[in-house]
């Protein structure tokens, strides 16, 4: 297939500012896999990454990494925005999300990205309708330093122009998309998890607060009076910054509630 971004002429390097396996965390393997599809799609470009580390020993990054961030040392941020601009990257790709930055809502980012000389395009993973203050600044001061906002759903579109007041043509709907697999009948993947005939509702990733698991586990039984054949499979381990801070508490109380809601032979954990 020929390349769809080699039509843009002067583009011969991207860079990507985000998290990158192998740390294990749902944006670090969203970043894995955009570098890795534009440089499949491009080869002809270079794709490489900026890595935010959450640890000091970091980890044992591909050579895809070139640069690494302490997220919570600010001068971190200073040391990588002259990498970028020394390493002539013609845009930087920005994967947004509050707690991966360091700083307050994460404004350290703010510093780096103002030393930049190249267009930023920056990918919000989260936008809140209704934002503490500080987390309200650091988007505001986000959207004024990008040149464009991509979002993946059209209620964040909506958040931002009514919330933020971005203009409208900053603003770029794009699906979150899958790696592109071959397609595997779904009766083959029920037998393997053993719910061969039952309409399955599945939430995958790491496990953490505040991604409505608990209010999907409240609906449930109003949702089995109608569907008597619903199964819900929580598909993954528990977030390792939960780990470390709380252990499997998160995961122990979500199976405490299944048990009061009486919905034992309808939820199944699957804790990998």
């Amino acid at each position: 297939m020929a390349s769809v971004i080699r039509y843009y002429e002067g583009i011969g390097s991207v860079a990507v500012i985000g998290n990158y396996l192998p740390r294990l965390c749902g944006i670090a393997t969203f970043t894995t896999d955009l570098v890795e599809a534009l440089s499949a799609e491009a080869p002809d470009i270079s794709c490489w990454a900026v890595a935010m580390n959450d640890k000091p020993e970091g980890y044992a990054y591909p050579g895809k990494v070139r640069f690494v961030v302490n997220q919570n040392k600010l001068a971190d941020y200073n040391v990588a925005s002259e990498f970028l601009n020394i390493s002539q990257a013609d845009i930087v790709c920005v994967q947004h999300e509050y707690g991966i930055f360091g700083g307050p809502a994460g404004s350290h980012l703010l510093k780096l990205l103002r030393e930049l000389r190249m267009p930023i395009v920056t990918t919000l993973h989260t936008v809140l309708k209704d934002p503490p203050p500080e987390y309200r600044e650091v988007m505001h001061k986000l959207a004024d330093i990008s040149d464009k906002l991509i979002v993946m759903s059209q209620k964040a579109c909506d958040f931002l122009r009514d919330v933020y007041a971005v203009p409208e043509e900053k603003i770029a709907f794009i699906h979150h998309g899958i790696p592109d697999m071959p397609f595997i009948d779904p009766n083959f993947y029920k037998d393997k998890f053993g719910v061969e005939g039952k309409k399955v509702l599945l939430t995958f990733g790491l496990l953490s607060p505040n991604k409505g698991i608990e209010n999907v586990l409240q609906a449930l039984p109003s949702v089995i009076k109608e569907h008597p054949d619903v199964t819900y499979i929580l598909l993954g381990a528990t977030h390792p910054h939960i780990i470390k801070e709380h252990g499997e508490e998160y995961r122990i109380k979500l199976q405490q509630l299944v048990r009061e809601l009486n919905l034992n032979d309808n939820v199944i954990f699957h804790n990998r």
